[in-house]
């Protein structure tokens, strides 16, 4: 008797039981990363880094104590201004899922800026919201340009590259024109203060065209 009960208890526990396929545990697991998870922002160091010949990019993103392997199609990655790599710090938003075939954990990046760029762009907008609130984008208030321009300033530091190239654009397209350099501090501290104080001296003397 009592192994008569022994099977059929078996045999009970057998027809009860949710046996899966790999492929549709995989379809189980992807489906719940996408709708319990779904998009999240992630702070991280890329490694790993691939550029494959369809246009996609595949890497890894990791911190101290982790790290998840991510793919960038080359829809979304043609918007970053630049190619990461090795070591860059980055912000990224992402859609967490599963790649079915091999069951591997990933996330799908849609959205990827450099450490520090969004910060800058915050507030790059909010200084232009402020000048526009102040009128200095309206048309009514800038000045034309003359017509005829014997002087040019220019406000830069007087040992940078970037006078170098501007004085040799100036003569290659008239040799004739004159041209003062107002010296100025371009990036550090202090820059901004020294540049004002440079256009305004300019202002001042009045002994330039534009």
């Amino acid at each position: 008797m009592y192994s008569t009960s022994s099977t059929r208890a078996s045999a009970s526990a057998a027809t009860q039981r949710n046996i899966l396929s790999v492929g549709k545990l995989n379809q189980m697991v992807g489906s719940l990363l996408k709708t319990q998870i779904g998009q999240v922002w992630i702070s991280a160091e890329i490694s790993n880094f691939v550029a494959a010949s369809s246009g996609h990019w595949y890497f890894t993103l990791k911190d101290r104590n982790a790290q998840v392997k991510a793919a960038m199609f080359k829809g979304a990655n043609g918007r970053v201004k630049q190619r990461p790599k090795e070591g860059d710090s980055v912000l990224v938003r992402a859609n967490v899922g599963l790649y079915e075939p091999r069951g591997d954990y990933q996330i799908i990046v849609e959205h990827l800026e450099f450490d520090g760029e969004g910060a800058l762009k915050q507030q790059y907008e909010l200084l232009k919201n402020r000048l526009q609130q102040e009128g200095l984008f309206a048309t009514q208030t800038k000045q034309a340009i003359p017509s005829h321009i014997n002087t040019v300033g220019i406000v830069t530091s007087a040992t940078g590259a970037a006078l170098h190239d501007i004085l040799t654009v100036l003569k290659r397209r008239n040799p004739m024109i004159n041209v003062i350099v107002y010296p100025s501090q371009v990036q550090g501290g202090g820059a901004a203060e020294q540049i004002v104080n440079a256009i305004f001296i300019a202002n001042r003397r009045r002994e330039v065209d534009v």
